[in-house]
């Protein structure tokens, strides 16, 4: 057993502990990162990027069938569901392949294996030839989550899939059921439905990507619809029976009980975060509905002991874990960096069309005794949208109306989760509607919807 002394000690390399990692190095810390599975976590090799590489193929797919209405033409269009995947696992290999380059790079000390915090300042990490123990100043656990598992709806990986089976996928499913119409499980129905197979989305809720705006669910269920996509709102599936080559659903909706007979289920309900075996409850680290409490500078409350990204509270997203562990690098090498404010992540969604947002939904600023000012603007209002042969979509802006301060931003459409960072950095700046309204968004772009958004909150759209 080697003993070692660092700085900073990270559990978990996945996007928030290996950027935490980094930013230790580059102030100058010593820093340790033990990872027990794959450099880069869940997002790198199983989560956000192998999902968007085989969503940009059902994109791709997508426009070829559309050929016709560019002026071109394409025969005898297909796919090769193992080639989709095989090129998915590559984009992810590449990735995590160039995490583990990092820390090479920054002279952070990977360890392999499990790691448990045996006593404030250490960590015990179990290998493949035994165990080792990090001495750490400050220990970082960033350990994330796993699919949530409800019971009677478990996944064994022939009929019923998590994430993980899906992007694995080693057969066409015909007829689909997606449990679960957050981002998960809309992005795999949208993939899915792409390349055709009779898709089926159940929601507990009254409706479908329940954290965005009413308004931008409402419109993405009917872009689904229109492409054939079955959506049954608050619905629950009781069972599944389960027989060769089909899965019987038991789905309850208003009262009443429906089957659906599918070949596969993909379960989407949410995560667990890993706090097993990281011995948490004799080191005295809150848990509260499986997720470790911290402040909001992810402090546990626990001296020396960080937690940062899916282990804590939502939102759980690899953005918001990276940032939390660059604050919390920060704060190890003796800064006063801000916390990071949930309200200022934003949230994006890779289906078709895309979905984006920033802050607060309208009712939510309304919940919270905003007075507001509503603007929007449609696609269709758009040049470079129409010139895209993309003119379904809407941007929504949500101000309060005595102050002018942007609340939220929501967006369904083409590319919108890349022009959600606009209004990011406008949030983050507390830009108001007078330095929105200012600033000249360069046309054609369909950044243009961004300024006219604003501008209609106040009366003032030019182009609708």
């Amino acid at each position: 057993m080697a003993e070692n002394g660092f700085d900073m000690v990270v559990i978990g390399a996945g996007p928030g502990g290996y950027v935490c990692a980094i930013r230790g190095a580059q102030l100058g810390l010593k820093v340790a990162i033990v990872e027990r599975e794959h450099m880069g976590g869940i997002c790198l090799n199983w989560g956000c990027i192998p999902t968007k590489a085989m969503l940009r193929s059902a994109e791709v797919f997508h426009l070829m069938h559309r050929a016709k209405d560019f002026g071109l033409s394409a025969e005898k269009i297909g796919y090769d569901l193992a080639a989709v995947i095989k090129r998915s696992r590559g984009v992810a290999k590449q990735l995590s392949s160039g995490v583990g380059h990092l820390m090479k790079k920054n002279k952070i000390t990977v360890v392999m294996g499990a790691g448990r915090v045996t006593a404030p300042g250490t960590v015990e990490v179990t290998t493949d030839k035994g165990s080792e123990t990090l001495k750490g100043r400050a220990i970082v656990l960033a350990t994330g989550a796993r699919a949530r598992e409800l019971p009677g709806l478990e996944a064994d990986g022939e009929q019923v899939w998590t994430y993980k089976h899906a992007l694995q996928a080693t057969r066409m499913p015909k007829k689909l059921l997606v449990i679960g119409s957050g981002a998960i499980g809309i992005e795999f129905a949208s993939f899915f439905n792409t390349l055709g197979a009779e898709t089926t989305v159940v929601e507990v809720q009254d409706r479908i990507l329940p954290v965005e705006d009413e308004e931008i669910s409402a419109f993405a269920r009917k872009s689904f619809e229109k492409q054939g996509m079955k959506i049954l709102t608050g619905a629950t599936v009781k069972k599944l029976d389960r027989a060769k080559g089909k899965v019987t659903a038991h789905i309850e909706q208003g009262g009443k009980m429906q089957t659906l007979e599918v070949d596969t289920v993909i379960s989407a309900v949410g995560i667990i975060a890993n706090t097993e075996g990281l011995g948490l409850e004799p080191l005295g680290v809150k848990v509260e509905r499986g997720f470790v409490v911290t402040d909001a500078h992810c402090r546990t409350g626990v001296e020396g002991v960080y937690a940062i990204g899916d282990l804590t509270n939502g939102p759980w997203l690899a953005h918001k874990a990276s940032h939390e562990g660059v604050m919390v690098a920060e704060l190890v090498a003796g800064g006063d960096p801000h916390p990071v404010s949930p309200e200022a992540i934003a949230g994006c969604t890779y289906c078709q069309p895309q979905v984006a947002s920033v802050g607060l939904s309208e009712a939510r600023a309304k919940e919270r005794g905003h007075k507001v000012k509503v603007g929007r603007f449609p696609f269709i209002g758009n040049g470079k949208a129409i010139a895209l042969g993309e003119a379904e979509g809407m941007i929504k802006t949500v101000f309060d109306a005595d102050t002018g301060e942007l609340l939220g931003a929501h967006m369904v459409g083409a590319e919108v989760t890349e022009l959600i960072q606009g209004y990011v950095v406008a949030r983050t700046l507390e830009s108001t509607e007078a330095e929105l309204m200012q600033s000249v968004f360069p046309h054609p772009t369909l950044s243009e919807m961004m300024h006219e958004s604003v501008l209609d909150a106040y009366g003032r759209a030019l182009h609708f």
